[in-house]
């Protein structure tokens, strides 16, 4: 008994359909949701994993079936019939891509709206948050030999420019108010600064359930700030503030990766944000308020940034260990490159 081809078809394109919907809600490739904007993000990216997957195994099926279906018979040297163009099926896989397009355009736009990036608030003082980031951010950074670190921007450039996500979705718990932290990225370290008590540390501490405004900008070069479990990453502009607006919803702790390459050491430009109850987040920060008083310095996480008395192959080698990079081939590596710059100046 021969079955029709168009139930075969039908078949299966239930099989492609089923197959995509199951993977794209079970694939298991996002790491945990620990923001209450994470859910909104995940979403999206579910549909557009569920529609790649059907369309992946739409084309790839029939790549596989005109292999074994239309394959030249064993003795037959004649050629193929004329195939000169099929009008309607031109027009369907034109305008299905567009309608999925158009589809995904308008639903990513929703999502950033409900994340709050047409709430941008003009009359906020972001002038002066920016002068409060760069007279408490800055760090005294001297050139390593060999490396390649900015000068952070002087302390009178304080007009800045806005930009970033504004106001974030509705809090779920009424009647708490934004934690404010004040950003700043620079070669190679994070560090934060809480305005309301004055504490500055080199990790972020947030309480969950509570929104957290940050006021983020770079002293020296572009970096970004990314922290996946989250789903949030912003820019970090020289001489221009950009916010970003979160609600955490789990406690633990989650690295904060620099996106953007900043410099020969932006690899190891790490951080993490320490998401507690509200209980110990206030503990937290009145025993920061102590470690404050003893020193800029004690008081932040230094070690991410290169002292003058490292090589740079000394500073990477903790790094490179893990990659199975021979220490000895980064100082021939710097050793070269000496030899070389020198040779450009003679």
């Amino acid at each position: 008994m021969n079955i029709p081809s168009s139930i075969i078809t039908m078949l299966a394109g239930i099989a492609l359909t089923l197959v995509s919907l199951w993977y794209g809600q079970n694939h298991g490739l996002l790491p945990a949701q620990a923001s209450a904007e994470a859910p909104l993000v995940d979403a999206l990216f579910n549909i557009m994993l569920t529609i790649g997957t059907g369309l992946f195994l739409l084309v790839q099926g029939t790549l596989l079936v005109a292999i074994f279906r239309f394959r030249r018979k064993p003795g037959d040297d004649t050629d193929g019939p004329p195939v000169e163009g099929n009008i309607p099926l031109e027009i369907l896989w034109t305008s299905i891509p567009a309608v999925i397009v158009l589809g995904l355009a308008v639903y990513s736009f929703e999502v950033y709206n409900l994340m709050g990036g047409l709430n941008l608030d003009p009359s906020d003082h972001s002038v002066a948050h920016g002068h409060r980031i760069e007279q408490t951010a800055m760090v005294d950074m001297k050139p390593m030999p060999g490396a390649a670190i900015a000068a952070t921007l002087p302390d009178g450039s304080n007009q800045l420019t806005k930009a970033g996500v504004g106001k974030t979705m509705e809090n779920p718990q009424s009647g708490k108010s934004e934690l404010v932290v004040d950003v700043a990225g620079l070669q190679y370290a994070w560090i934060f600064t809480y305005p309301d008590s004055g504490v500055t540390s080199g990790e972020l501490h947030v309480p969950v359930g509570q929104p957290v405004q940050l006021n983020i900008k770079a002293n020296d070069v572009l970096h970004a700030f990314w922290v996946p479990e989250y789903r949030l990453k912003q820019d970090a502009i020289p001489g221009r503030m950009s916010e970003l607006h979160f609600i955490p919803s789990k406690v633990g702790e989650y690295p904060v990766i620099c996106a953007e390459l900043c410099g020969p050491y932006h690899g190891a430009m790490k951080t993490k944000v320490i998401a507690h109850t509200p209980e110990e987040f206030t503990a937290w920060i009145d025993s920061q308020k102590v470690a404050s008083s003893e020193g800029f310095d004690q008081a932040i996480a230094l070690n991410a940034i290169p002292s003058q008395a490292q090589t740079p192959d000394q500073f990477l080698a903790p790094y490179v260990r893990n990659l199975g990079v021979v220490p000895q081939t980064l100082e021939q590596l710097h050793s070269a490159a000496a030899h070389s710059h020198r040779d450009n100046h003679l």
